[in-house]
Order: C-alpha cells, then sequence, then structure tokens
C-alpha cells in the first residue's frame, strides 16, 4: 500500500482512465533516488489490471547498449513484429537483433515502435512504464520519444520515471511531468511502521529526520548508533547498507551476482550457464532472494534498486568481474552472437587489447549490429583499445560517421574531434571535415562547414583531386547556404586553380548564385549546366539540390515532381531524417503551383520532424513558406510571427522570402506604402537572393504609391529574367507588370491571361485577372470585366486568400454585381494533418499505409479520418476519392 501519494495516484488514474477512453497520455514522474517512483509504477501496473502492461527499466551498465531497452519493453511482443510494414519490420527486427543488418534510420525504429503500440492496444489498452529513463540507452529513449510525441488517438498511457539528480534524454521533450516530493510527516510514520523490526521510540525522530520523507531511507537506514547528517549523505548511507547485505552473503552468491551486475541484459537463460562456468549454480541465488537483493522477473535477474546494483559493482574485485565478462563471452561467443561476444571480451580489457578491439570492429562490419547506432558504439570502443594512433584515429572516424548517419549530432562531432587528434592524412582529415560539415550545416552554421571544407580540400588536392573536388562543391553549397557569396566565389576559383575535374560545376553554382543575387538573368546559363550535369545523379543530396536548381529556374512542375519522387522514397523508406530535407523544396514547389493546402500540410509535419531530427536549417525554410501562405491568406499576426525568425537570421534566400511574406501581406491589405518601402528596401540590400519572386509586388507597389520609374525598373529586371527561364506563367507575370506601367495595357493583358492558362501559378493567375478587371471596368468594358473578376474571385476564394478576394467582390460590386461571401469549402475546414491523411486515403491507402507516410498510428489515422469525414460531409473512402478528384488544381500526389 502507498502512503502519502494521493495526488499522485489521482493523476495516474487520470492517466489510465484517459487510455481506456481511446486517447494516449503520457506522465513524467520526477523525484530523487528512494524517494517512490518505482512504486508508483508498480501501483499503476496494479490498477490496470485490465490493462496490457510492458515494461523496461533503464539499466546502467545496459546504457551503452543500443536498444537494449527497447528490447526489454517489446522481447515478450516479438512475435507480432511480422505484422507490421516490411521496412519497419526490417528495422525493428535489427534494433532488437532478431535480424542481421546494418544501417537503419533511428526515426524508421521510432516509427516501428509507434505502430506496434498501436497494434497492441487495439486488443486492449496498453500501459507503458519506463523506469530509470536517465539510464536507457539513447536508441531506446529516442524511438521511445519518437513514438510517444505521436500517440495520439490511441488507448495507449506511457509512464515515465527519471531521476532528479541525473541527466535524461526525457528532460527536454516538453512532456507533461509529476514531481514526486517527500512523503508528509504522517505518511512517513506510516512507512516507518512497516519496517521488518520496529524502531524504538526514541530514535524514531532521528530516522524521521534523516530520511527527509525518503521512503527507501525510512525503510533501510539503520537506527544503532545512527548520526544526525545532512540529506545529502542518506545516498551514501544507504549503499552502504546494501553493500553490507552484499559482504554477509556467500561467496558463490557473490560471485552469480557479479555476471547478473556484468550481463547485457540480465537474461536467466544467459547469467545461470555463465555462471556455472564460475561454478555457482541457481541455488546460490537463494541466499540473494532472501536478503532481498535481487529477484527474478520473467525470466530476467533485476536487482531491487539501482544502488543495490551500484553498492555490488563497488564490492566486487576487478578479478571477479573480469571472470564474469569472460564467462559471458563464452556463453555469447557460443550462440553465435558476435556483438555480445565483442563486447564483454573488451570489457575484459584493463588497456590497450588490439584482439578486443578486432572482435568490436568485427562485429560492427558483419551486418550483426543493430543499425549504426550499433555501428557507431563499437568503433569507438574499439578505438578506446587501440594503441596505435592512426589507426584508432581511423576507427574514431568510423564512429563520428557513423553517429552522424543515425542523426547523433552532438556525439558525432565529439567523435570528429577526438579523431582529429590522432589523424595525419590529409585524405582521412578530409572524412571527418565532411562529419563535422555535416553536422555545422545541419545546426545551421553553414560559414563554418565552408572554411572546414575549404581547408580539406586544399589540403587533399595533391593526393585526390576528384576528393578535393567534392570538398569544394560541398564547401560551396554551404557558402550559398550561409549567403556568402564572396566566398562561393573564393571557393570555385580555387577549384580553377587546383584543376578538379569538377572544377566547371563549383564555377556554374558560383554564377547562379551570384547572378540571383545581383538579380541579373547571367545565372540562368549556369543553372541549366548544373542541372544537366548531375541529372542522373542518384544521391539525394544531389538531386534535392536539382530541385532547387529547378525552382530558381522557375520550372515549377519539374522541382514538384523531384520532390514528391524524393518525399516517395523518404515516407517508404520511413527516413524521417531525409523527409525533413525534402519537405522544405515539396513545399515551397506547392505554394508556388496553387496547392496550398497541401503545402501547409507538408510544411507543417515538416517542422514536426526537423524539430525531431535537428535540422535547424530546414526548419527556418519550412517557416517561410508558411509565412507565404500566412501573407496570402491575410493573418497578419501568423504572418509576422512566422517572418521573425528567418529576417533575424539574415541569411538568404530566407530572410527574403520571409520579407516578401510580410510585403505581399501588406500589398493584399491595401497598405502600398508600408509595402513598397518593404520591398524597396530588401532589392537595395547586398544580400538579396530569391527576390525575384518579389519584384511584381515592387512594380504593383510603386504604381500604387506613384513611383513609376522605380516599378520600371524592376519591371525591366523581371522581363529579362522571364525570357531567359522561358515558362509561361513568367512571361504572363511580365505582361501584367508592362500593363501596369504602358498605355497598350489591354492586349497586354488579355495575353497574359491566355499564358497563364498554360499552366503556373494560380495565385499569380488570379491577381493578373484582378488587375485586368480592374482594368476593364475603368474602361467600362463592364461585362468583360465581369468575367475576369468572377475568375479571379473562385481561385481567390479556393486558395483563401481573403484579402484579395475582399478586393475582387468590391471591383464586382463596382461593376453593378453584388457577389455573397463564399463558403469555404469543406476540405479548406480540414486541418493539416486531416489534409494530409484524406490525400492519401482517395488514393486507396489503408490506414496502416497511411500512417508508415506520415509517422502516425494506424489509429490516429482512423481518428483523422472520422474527424474529416462529417467536414466533407462524406460517409465512406468512396466518396472520399471523388471529391478529392473533382478538386480543381490539386494534385493527387499529395503526401507523397
Amino acid at each position: 500500500m502507498l502512503h502519502g501519494r494521493s495526488e499522485e495516484t489521482a493523476r495516474i488514474d487520470a492517466l489510465l482512465r484517459q487510455a481506456r477512453a481511446g486517447r494516449s497520455g503520457v506522465l513524467v514522474l520526477r523525484g530523487e533516488a528512494g524517494i517512490g517512483k518505482s512504486a508508483l509504477l508498480g501501483d499503476a501496473a496494479a490498477r490496470a489490471d485490465d490493462m496490457r502492461v510492458l515494461r523496461t527499466d533503464g539499466i546502467e551498465s545496459e546504457a551503452g547498449f543500443p536498444f537494449a531497452g527497447l528490447h526489454l519493453l517489446l522481447g515478450r511482443e516479438i512475435d507480432r513484429i511480422d505484422a507490421l510494414p516490411a521496412p519497419q519490420v526490417r528495422a525493428l527486427r535489427v534494433a532488437l537483433g532478431q535480424e542481421a543488418g546494418g544501417d537503419v534510420d533511428r526515426y524508421l525504429v521510432g516509427l516501428a515502435v509507434l505502430t506496434l503500440l498501436a497494434e497492441l492496444a487495439e486488443e486492449r489498452p496498453l500501459l507503458c512504464l519506463v523506469d530509470d529513463a536517465h539510464w536507457l540507452d539513447p536508441a531506446s529513449a529516442q524511438a521511445l520519444l519518437f513514438a510517444v510525441r505521436r500517440l495520439d488517438a490511441e488507448p495507449v498511457a506511457v509512464i515515465v520515471a527519471v531521476r532528479t539528480d541525473e541527466v535524461s534524454p526525457f528532460d527536454p521533450a516538453g512532456l507533461p511531468e509529476l514531481p514526486v516530493g517527500p512523503l508528509g510527516e504522517s505518511a512517513a510514520a506510516e512507512v516507518l511502521a512497516q519496517r521488518s523490526e520496529p524502531v524504538p521510540g526514541h530514535l524514531r525522530p532521528d530516522l524521521l529526520t534523516e530520511a527527509q520523507g525518503n521512503p527507501l531511507a525510512l525503510l533501510e537506514l539503520p537506527v544503532d548508533g545512527m548520526p544526525r547528517r545532512l540529506p545529502s549523505s542518506r545516498y551514501q548511507r544507504l549503499h552502504e547498507v546494501f553493500a553490507e547485505r552484499v559482504r554477509r552473503l556467500p561467496e558463490a552468491t557473490r560471485r552469480l551476482l557479479g555476471v547478473v551486475a556484468d550481463a547485457s541484459s540480465a537474461d536467466a537463460s544467459v547469467v545461470f550457464p555463465a555462471a556455472e562456468r564460475l561454478g555457482c549454480t541457481r541455488d546460490d541465488l537463494a541466499p540473494a532472494e532472501q536478503a532481498q537483493l535481487v529477484r527474478l522477473v520473467d525470466g530476467r535477474l533485476v536487482f531491487r534498486h539501482p544502488l543495490v546494483f551500484s553498492a555490488l559493482r563497488d564490492t566486487v574485485e576487478a578479478g571477479s568481474r573480469m571472470a564474469a565478462h569472460e564467462a559471458l563471452a563464452a556463453v555469447y561467443a557460443a550462440r553465435g552472437d558476435v556483438c555480445s561476444y565483442a563486447w564483454h571480451r573488451s570489457a575484459m580489457a584493463t588497456g590497450p587489447d588490439e584482439e578486443a578491439a578486432a572482435a568490436l570492429e568485427t562485429a560492427a562490419r558483419s551486418g550483426a549490429a543493430r543499425g549504426s547506432a550499433v555501428v557507431s558504439a563499437m568503433y569507438e570502443r574499439a578505438a578506446g583499445l587501440t594503441a596505435d594512433r592512426a589507426r584508432r584515429g581511423r576507427r574514431l572516424t568510423v564512429a563520428a560517421e557513423a553517429a552522424a548517419d543515425t542523426g547523433q549530432l552532438d556525439r558525432a562531432a565529439t567523435l570528429a574531434d577526438q579523431a582529429a587528434d590522432h589523424v595525419t592524412d590529409p585524405v582521412q582529415l578530409a572524412d571527418i571535415a565532411l562529419v563535422r560539415a555535416t553536422v555545422l550545416d545541419s545546426r545551421d552554421r553553414p560559414r563554418e562547414a565552408h572554411r572546414l571544407l575549404s581547408d580539406a580540400a586544399v589540403a587533399v588536392a595533391a593526393l585526390d583531386l576528384s576528393l578535393a573536388g567534392h570538398l569544394l562543391f560541398r564547401a560551396g553549397r554551404a557558402a550559398a547556404h550561409a549567403g556568402d557569396f564572396d566566398a562561393l566565389d573564393r571557393t570555385a576559383a580555387r577549384a580553377e586553380e587546383l584543376g578538379v575535374p569538377s572544377a566547371h560545376l563549383v564555377t556554374a553554382l558560383s554564377r547562379a548564385f551570384a547572378a540571383q543575387n545581383a538579380l541579373t538573368d547571367a545565372a540562368i546559363a549556369p543553372l541549366r549546366v548544373l542541372v544537366e550535369e548531375t541529372a542522373r545523379c542518384d544521391r539525394h543530396l544531389e538531386l534535392l539540390d536539382i530541385g532547387w536548381w529547378h525552382i530558381m529556374l522557375a520550372d515549377l512542375d519539374s522541382a514538384d515532381d523531384v520532390a514528391a519522387r524524393l518525399a516517395a522514397v523518404a515516407r517508404q523508406q520511413g527516413a524521417a531524417g531525409l523527409l525533413a530535407s525534402v519537405l522544405p523544396l515539396l513545399a515551397r514547389a506547392q505554394l508556388m503551383r496553387g496547392r496550398h493546402d497541401d503545402a501547409e500540410a507538408n510544411a507543417t509535419e515538416g517542422l514536426r520532424i526537423a524539430a525531431d531530427t535537428g535540422q535547424r536549417r530546414h526548419a527556418v525554410y519550412l517557416t517561410t513558406v508558411l509565412a507565404g501562405l500566412a501573407a496570402i491568406r491575410g493573418e497578419e499576426q501568423r504572418c509576422i510571427e512566422l517572418a521573425a525568425a528567418p529576417i533575424a537570421r539574415g541569411v538568404t534566400p530566407g530572410n527574403v522570402h520571409a520579407a516578401g511574406a510580410l510585403s505581399l501581406l501588406d500589398l493584399g491589405l491595401g497598405r502600398y506604402e508600408a509595402a513598397f518601402g518593404r520591398l524597396s528596401g530588401m532589392l537595395g540590400a547586398r544580400h538579396r537572393g530569391g527576390a525575384m519572386a518579389s519584384l511584381p509586388d515592387l512594380v504593383e507597389a510603386a504604381i500604387r504609391v506613384d513611383r513609376r520609374e522605380d516599378g520600371l525598373a524592376a519591371a525591366r529586371q523581371y522581363a529579362e529574367w522571364a525570357g531567359r527561364v522561358r515558362q509561361p506563367w513568367t512571361r504572363a507575370v511580365a505582361l501584367r507588370c508592362q500593363a501596369l506601367l504602358d498605355g497598350n495595357a489591354d492586349g497586354q493583358y488579355a495575353q497574359a491571361v491566355a499564358l497563364h492558362q498554360e499552366g503556373g501559378t494560380p495565385f499569380e493567375r488570379a491577381r493578373t485577372e484582378l488587375l485586368y478587371g480592374e482594368w476593364l471596368r475603368r474602361a467600362r468594358r463592364i461585362s468583360e470585366a465581369r468575367i475576369v473578376l468572377h475568375s479571379a474571385l473562385e481561385i481567390f476564394d479556393r486558395l483563401q486568400a481573403h484579402p484579395w478576394s475582399a478586393r475582387a467582390r468590391a471591383e464586382l460590386r463596382a461593376a453593378g454585381e453584388s457577389v455573397r461571401a463564399a463558403d469555404p469549402g469543406a476540405v479548406q475546414r480540414l486541418t493539416p494533418q486531416e489534409h494530409q491523411v484524406v490525400q492519401l486515403a482517395a488514393r486507396g491507402l489503408s490506414n496502416r499505409e497511411i500512417g508508415a507516410q506520415l509517422f502516425l498510428s494506424p489509429r490516429t489515422v482512423g481518428y483523422h479520418l472520422y474527424k474529416a469525414y462529417p467536414k466533407l460531409g462524406v460517409g465512406s473512402r468512396s466518396e472520399l476519392a471523388s471529391l478529392v478528384a473533382t478538386r480543381p488544381d490539386h494534385s493527387t500526389r499529395v503526401g507523397t
């Protein structure tokens, strides 16, 4: 029975009720050692007798074994894994050691955990308990966090317990927390009464004072000769209590417990055979059980409290621990488990040990290692056992590369720094520079990435010109990301001086960005060179570049196609990190093509994934897409908030896109002076790459505020660019700008409207029709004006471009026609996530297939459909398909 925990149990009861009602919830219990967190978890399990209960514990000795905690949580459900989508099956089997495999996406493992938990919860509500989460291995913690953040409409409750004095992966997670504090005086007295031996009355006050409301201390602290101590010392006192109990055990029992402490899973089927090699039997466990130090639970030997583990480790001699690891290594070797063998073989080492290091490297290369996280850990441990500096540096480099592959950016940076201390070979240093640059660029520090890559290229040029060229091209990309076009020019010049095979591509990159920054048409030819010469590449980094170059060439269909194909691959593979890098391109292309619902859904999803993966630069780009949408819709405060961070960052094109969004907002709301001032300032700045799209806005603002000369200059620049990119929609916008400025407006507007009908952006088409309608009405050609104004209004309404719809209605009223405000439309009432789910469901995908693509559980997908059907006025998937198919200008590739 728990004493003094009514508030805590009430919170837990509410969480369980919520899960039973079909909605997920999570609670993090935080408190000091011995305060009763484990007791609360046990009480929760007892209260959940109608639920399926899964439990895992963070174990200090297992913190270095990737996915050890996940294996303990899901090990009993191994037979259920095969029902998951195929990529998730492999990822989870590799993570749990059920299948050999090398690289596995850590977010795909998290998605598999999410799907499996949801599948289990379909049968009956599910309770997941995670004790001592501060000692959970990082790979398991990350997978659980990924899953927990996406639980929504499932009957799943998750309770996590962490210590206040330990760093935990759950500390910055933003999950609901419940502090577990000391017991009150009366509750402490009730716990004290539960001691196996009564406490003399005259000693009770001293014990209560020293225990400070800590239940474990109340039950375990000795009372004989008890001194007054500071609260911080009671942990040491408890440690001494458990250590003394261990010392009193028979020698064979201590040897057996030593094996338990050093076993990577405390699996009885491993521990007992290993202990037998040391002369122990199962009967030797009994004295430890009687002393309440350890118990056998579901085939695992579990210490009563982590303090027992630490006390045991401190009392076991080094020789005994080495013997335990040797016995465990032998058991795993006999089982053919090369990874566990290598870990325990390495634990026997007391200094440099090339045989142990080689065993770790062999295991990492064998394919038996459970993904990049395990490979990285093995190479790091191997490096620690390596005496030869060059070999140690190589192993640390591989560890850093594997850590970067799995998204462990902090760890990758640390390992790369350590590797650099041992490496002198320029080629190996170049490999380290690539790791460091990947980390820096992901953290939005591209200038530093550029310097690293440039220096590495110069150092390696005499040995490997192709590698030097690759480094310089990556350096050029980093400079472009930083908006440092002078550095990009210097990089191109260096590539020419060194004579690298890809020098012309670095030069083309430099010229393209320089011309874009200067708003001249000289960017077009080098961009076409880049696209043509890299068209057959298959690496996602290069394909992404091609997609962005298509955007710069105004080829929206090609950009959308590249992004959609990459996104489809990422979703099929469950590769969240790749998807986070693709969605900025996809959302930008969809925004420009008028697929605003799709753009919002993908940008919103991308922001969530970028937060998970730490890809801050991608988050900035996604924010500018949402700012552009807010500007079109007239959502003033949201636009201002979204634009703030990219503008403060001050790097093109993000800051330019954000400023352009604010200017478009002003233009739509009729604040022409504000729009003109902002656009003039932006276009007058030194770094203004990406500003071409805002030139037509400057033309319109200039005309409205009687600054015709400024409008003429902007229109001239845009017309030159439009003529070079040769896209019908850009030529249409150029003609619209000329019509605003010239006298021959009728012919130019009419030609522009015709060109818009060949494709491009619906929003720009509607703006052209609105301006043409205004001109026709002023020319008293009322019937013609009404036709184009109605067309503009239909598009604006469909795009939820509310300020622009209002302008079109005002013009129609001026043309003698009264038009009511439009119903926003069923699809437009959907949330971004509902929109994504609806689009994929309309294509015939099952809830499970949709969940796999959107990193959601199938049940959450069903919940979103349940909410979407009434909004859409449909009752089945077939009706849904018909509804989506009838929407104009709306590709069914959304969400791919």
